[in-house]
């Protein structure tokens, strides 16, 4: 199975505000950069329940028909009309080989507290980061302390009218451990 991360986040490397808040993000996501394409190689999104909640309030429901698997170890709020939404909760690994069990190839992996635990268990091949021309000073991170470094191979970077700047990276192997 492939998993891929797809993200925006402020210059100063932040997902979002520290109450979840996403303002500082273009709204409808700005300029087309990619997403409509990218959403077309995703089978499913495995996204955190806090992501989920602010998803929630978009409408329309962001992501289609497209199953989303929200990971939480609580009950979650009821699912909008017509989307497809299940709940898991469990170690990354367990819930890709379930997913994996059910033939599903890409999954598109989004929430802070979300990526941070797949990136840990080198479970995230290609990591698609969207930069937008803002700093935020304070908020949810998008990356989190490793264990050990993870090596990147850059694979192309765009710049749009309106400043975004967007890189993608594929994931190499977890290099040297730090002492």
């Amino acid at each position: 199975m492939r998993a891929s991360v797809f993200v925006g986040t402020s210059l100063d490397g932040f997902m979002a505000r520290r109450d979840g808040a996403l303002d500082f993000l273009p709204p409808g996501g700005g300029e087309p950069h990619g997403y409509e394409e990218f959403m077309a190689t995703v089978d499913a999104l495995v996204i955190g329940r806090n992501t989920y909640e602010i998803v929630l309030a978009f409408d329309p429901w962001p992501y289609g028909d497209k199953p989303v698997v929200v990971l939480s170890t609580h009950d979650l709020a009821p699912a909008p009309q017509g989307a497809v939404v299940s709940h898991m909760s469990g170690e990354p690994a367990a819930i890709v080989a379930q997913l994996a069990a059910r033939g599903i190839g890409h999954i598109y992996v989004d929430g802070g507290i979300t990526i941070q635990r797949f990136l840990r268990a080198g479970l995230i091949q290609r990591l698609i980061v969207t930069r937008v021309p803002v700093l935020i000073g304070d908020g949810i991170p998008l990356f989190g302390a490793l264990p050990q470094d993870i090596a990147l191979k850059h694979i192309a970077t765009h710049q749009y009218k309106s400043g975004l700047v967007q890189s993608e990276y594929e994931i190499i192997v977890a290099a040297t451990t730090r002492a």
